[in-house]
């Protein structure tokens, strides 16, 4: 016993400077002397390379002895050899048994451990309810990994009720013990109001002791921060510079997020080519958002030969996997026989899944649609649900429907309102009509300043019609 201790002693720097080659020399003397904790712990310096060279072999023999004679923490490791390969080969059923093992015997790490198995199936049957009462058990014992989990169940309803409530208080624990997934999980609660009052500050913090510690997701939540402001002032070269940490890190959608910051130039140059380049390796790894912008990309030559054939197909896998822009994109393929076959039933489709899961673009796309189905009264709603989720083509239609009575009561005074949310948007044909209804007076007062002021920017963005009402306005010829 005084031997391992000993090395333990090495090991960790307590009482004497850190020497693991002594330490590791200590625990060998103790596991030859069937010490059980000496024996787990030499195992544990070959699986670290604590003072001798990496030898899985070996780490397995000596956790398998001292599991044997008894260690819960060596039964614990050993489950995790099984589990993952080390040393040995992998087998599941022996890893749970393992685990099971160390968690009756009350070692935190193997209760936890063993919930992890009923949570996802390995070894055992999928069992939520088992996985909440052993991470329960792991928590209680102080795992921050198990507190983590445990958290998770809560908010989820994992296994039992949800309880944003407890989630937050479980995260809180986990993190303040250290787990960056705890920490990361902590921010997302400050951050979206979950079990706690929003407090994007706070949110920041967490993210950034997390990302710190090397979690990926927080690393591509804090990029996020700093990229839009949130709880932080507002700074693209940090943005950047944690998205690259966290897309290097294999976060999919951090590496879509960089491909963005490389597309247009948010903190640091513009490369298309490496925009591509990101893009494309957080589509191979399924995200859905880096799907659509390799369809973009092959769709309008960005860092790539425009391929329209493979546009189609990356929107395609892109809108199967729930993205709304792809959803709506695969729609104008197929409605303009775009990289495949012209097909209006398809577009349609895919327009409508696209707007019913509320993308404001497709809402306005669907309603032109039904207004050239003659569906005069769907096609007002759709523009209407586009109006109002801020597409300023929409609003511009739902004027249109007001001003001209289609699928509603004509109602100039509502068609002025929303010709004018959507010129205020910029979007180029409402400032023309906000142009003829301070001219005419439809809606408003007549007002010839607003009237040239609305033509003017109309005119500036391409529409010939206001430009020449303008040099009528400008000249004193009556229109």
């Amino acid at each position: 016993m005084a031997q391992n201790y000993v090395g333990c002693c090495y090991r960790n720097g307590e009482g004497v400077n850190k020497n693991e080659k002594k330490a590791f020399k200590w625990h060998l003397k103790s596991a030859i002397a069937e010490n059980v904790d000496g024996q787990c712990n030499l195992g544990f310096c070959y699986e670290n390379a604590i003072g001798t060279d990496k030898n899985e072999i070996k780490a397995f023999e000596w956790y398998l002895k001292s599991a044997e004679n008894g260690s819960k923490f060596a039964q614990n490791y050993l489950g995790d050899c099984y589990q993952n390969g080390k040393g040995t080969y992998k087998n599941e059923k022996k890893a749970f048994s393992w685990f099971m093992m160390s968690a009756i015997a009350k070692c935190a790490e193997g209760q936890c451990n063993l919930g992890f198995c009923y949570e996802n199936g390995i070894g055992t049957a999928k069992d939520d309810k088992k996985a909440f009462e052993w991470y329960f058990k792991s928590a209680e014992n102080g795992n921050a990994v198990a507190q983590n989990n445990l958290g998770y169940c809560y908010q989820y309803g994992r296994g039992t009720d949800n309880n944003a409530t407890k989630a937050f208080e479980w995260y809180m624990k986990s993190a303040i013990g250290g787990d960056a997934s705890g920490q990361c999980n902590l921010g997302f609660c400050y951050s979206n109001g979950i079990g706690t009052v929003i407090n994007k500050t706070k949110a920041l913090e967490w993210y950034l002791k997390s990302a710190e510690n090397g979690n990926k997701i927080a690393q591509n939540n804090l990029g996020f921060c700093y990229e839009n402001g949130v709880g932080t002032a507002k700074d693209n070269k940090k943005a950047f510079e944690w998205y690259s940490r966290s897309a290097e890190n294999g976060n999919a959608l951090a590496q879509n997020n960089l491909g963005d910051c490389y597309q247009h130039g948010i903190g640091t140059y513009k490369n298309e080519i490496k925009a591509f380049e990101w893009y494309m390796k957080s589509a191979v790894s399924e995200c859905a958002e880096g799907q659509c912008n390799v369809g973009f990309c092959y769709g309008n030559s960005v860092g790539v030969a425009k391929n329209e054939t493979k546009a189609f197909e990356w929107y395609s896998r892109s809108a199967k996997n729930g993205n709304l822009i792809a959803q709506k994109n695969l729609g104008f393929c197929y409605s303009n026989g775009i990289g495949t076959d012209k097909n209006e039933a398809k577009a349609f489709e895919w327009y409508l899944k696209s707007a019913e899961n509320g993308n404001a673009t497709a809402q306005n796309d669907l309603g032109d649609y039904y207004k050239y189905d003659k569906n005069e009264t769907k096609a007002f709603e759709w523009y209407m649900k586009s109006a109002i989720a801020g597409c300023a083509e929409g609003q511009c239609n739902l004027g249109c429907c007001y001003g001209n009575g289609i699928g509603t009561d004509k109602n100039i005074e509502k068609s002025f309102i929303w010709y004018l949310k959507s010129a205020e948007g910029g979007n180029a044909t409402a400032q023309h009509y906000i142009g003829d209804c301070y001219y005419y007076g439809i809606g408003i007062n007549k007002n010839n300043d607003e009237a040239i002021n609305w033509y003017r920017k109309a005119s500036y963005n391409g529409v010939e019609e206001a430009k020449n009402k303008l040099n009528n306005i400008l000249s004193g010829i009556q229109h």
